[in-house]
């Protein structure tokens, strides 16, 4: 029976479609937008409104009408919930079988799966994504490569999932003739088949919330996770979330952010890499805030330091896990050199992390659990380090905006971002959300990076420092077209007939007085055209 206003504008496996779109799911996603939809598009219109203050030189400050809020020290946010006590290390990825059965079985904490940055959004990578976690709740998961059998461990890692950015529609299912919040779709379709399941195992449904800008899109959050319990009748407070701080008007919201969401705050985390896209993106009008090469923009610089003082004495002073960020290095097999350098690089972040008083840490791959592993039960014996209140610091607002970046621009550095986004970006197309580039794991955070340097330089007419070029849009035309040339002569997770048209955006993209928000955002059409969505609000920038 279809569920009235609800229309399934694709088609996918049908075992998994079966599965995960009931027609009683449906009919949960449909009340969800109903009621929370435009909340939802008057949030995303306040972020242009801020855009456009700060376009005009406008600064970001703490908000005033929330001073109370973090002048009262008495109030805390809920203890951690079941199998959230420690979480010292967390494995991320998306949600294809055989990273969801070897991720749960990595001995990390837990395993954050990942329908956002490192999930290209296809329909079939969504619904059998939340196929393949409908299984492992219920630890009925396994994979079969053709001579290798995987099966969940008996004690895996505990679940969070991270549905996609409340900026993100999902256009293969409307509601009404409107599409749905990605947001949404990805939540209600996990909590509703997941959740009493989750609870009965001693567990429950837990979140990472990502690219929030301000309070009150965690207020939306905490408004549906109450609304969604009662719906299925289980306790408040048993949904617990997660927020990533990766955009830069985060920053200036963080104990906002865990005051909306106190009854269901798990922390906050550091989403280091977006955050350095948000910083650049949100600066974009102050010529004066032109980074250098990205390999430059490290956790030590002045503003990212700042973030990570101020997050981890927000989330203690509140009594919960402020959690670090990603280390993206990967096993190098063919070099032992290159990989104890890069293995090196690893133990010195999480070692920097643990003694600044974070209580966990992130790894994209299953070898770094054990490098991770052993340097925070070295410096952190006990299951966090709420006791470490960092009352040393006092970030105030300059310090988050500092541009202070010691490093250059140059050519290489031009050129590593042209072909890191044209990968990642013809990846995406294809169905790849993650990828090994340069013996990184790379999601859309490093692509986004990428694009919106390149913009910034063309727009400030900079300069490489070891050739003296300046960076011209016809300089930058040249470059992208011998990254893509590149590309097309090797082997990788792209197809070749997908480059000239990432070309053909990366170009109109640093050509513009403004570069797309979210470059997903830009080719979400693509991928609907691709699943075989035809109705006219879809639009091309291909």
């Amino acid at each position: 029976m279809a569920v009235q206003g609800v229309q399934i504008l694709s088609n996918v496996v049908p075992e998994a479609q079966a599965r995960i779109l009931t027609d009683d799911a449906l009919k949960f996603l449909a009340t969800l937008h109903r009621t929370f939809e435009s909340t939802r598009q008057s949030l995303l219109k306040a972020r242009e409104s801020v855009q456009k203050q700060l376009d005009n030189g406008g600064r970001l400050e703490f908000p005033p009408e929330t001073a109370d809020i973090r002048a009262e020290h008495s109030w805390v946010c809920a203890p951690p919930a079941p199998g959230l006590e420690d979480r010292r290390v967390e494995i991320t990825g998306p949600t294809d079988r055989k990273m969801v059965v070897n991720a749960l079985n990595s001995g990390a904490k837990t395993f954050m799966a990942d329908f956002e940055d490192a999930t290209s959004p296809t329909f079939a990578n969504l619904v059998t994504g939340q196929f393949n976690l409908y299984d492992a709740v219920r630890r009925q998961i396994d994979f079969d490569t053709g001579g290798k059998q995987y099966k969940l461990s008996p004690n895996p890692a505990v679940l969070i999932v991270r549905p996609r950015g409340w900026h993100l529609d999902e256009p293969r299912v409307n509601v009404d003739n409107t599409p749905v919040s990605g947001s949404i779709f990805d939540f209600a379709l996990y909590f509703f088949h997941n959740a009493r399941e989750l609870v009965k195992r001693g567990s429950g449904p837990y979140f990472y919330l990502p690219k929030m800008e301000h309070y009150k899109e965690a207020r939306l959050w905490n408004d549906i996770f109450t609304f969604s319990q009662s719906y299925i009748k289980i306790p408040q407070g048993t949904i617990r979330g997660t927020v990533l701080i990766e955009t830069l008007p985060a920053a200036f919201h963080m104990e906002e952010i865990l005051f909306e969401l106190r009854e269901h705050s798990s922390g906050l985390n550091c989403g280091r890499w977006d955050y350095i896209f948000s910083f650049i993106k949100r600066r974009r009008a102050d010529l004066n805030a032109v980074l250098p090469d990205r390999v430059d923009v490290t956790m030590e610089v002045a503003f990212m330091d700042a973030y990570v003082r101020k997050l981890i004495q927000t989330c203690h002073r509140r009594k919960v896990a402020a959690m670090g960020g990603m280390s993206a290095q990967i096993p190098i097999k063919d070099n032992l050199q290159a990989h104890e350098v890069a293995m090196g690089k690893v133990r010195a972040d999480k070692l920097r992390e643990v003694k600044n008083g974070h209580d966990g840490t992130w790894i994209a791959h299953p070898f770094l659990n054990t490098i991770a592993m052993e340097v925070f039960d070295q410096y952190m014996p006990g299951p966090n380090q709420y006791h470490v209140r960092r009352e040393d610091v006092n970030v105030v607002p300059a310090d988050l905006v500092n541009p202070n970046v010691p490093g250059k621009i140059t050519s290489g550095g031009v050129y590593a971002n042209a072909s890191a986004a044209l990968a990642y970006m013809a990846a995406w197309l294809g169905g790849n959300g993650c990828i090994p580039l340069n013996h990184l794991m790379e999601d859309a955070a490093t692509a986004e990076i990428a694009r919106v340097q390149l913009w910034q330089w063309v727009k400030a007419g900079a300069r490489t420092k070891d050739t003296g070029d300046i960076i011209s849009k016809e300089y930058i035309s040249k470059v992208i077209d011998h990254a893509a040339k590149e590309l097309e002569s090797q082997k990788g997770f792209w197809k070749r007939e997908d480059i000239p048209l990432v070309v053909r955006y990366l170009k109109d993209q640093v050509t513009r007085e403004w570069p797309g928000e979210f470059l997903t955002s830009d080719l979400m059409d693509e991928l609907a055209r691709r699943d075989g969505v035809h109705v006219k609000w879809l639009k091309s920038v291909l």
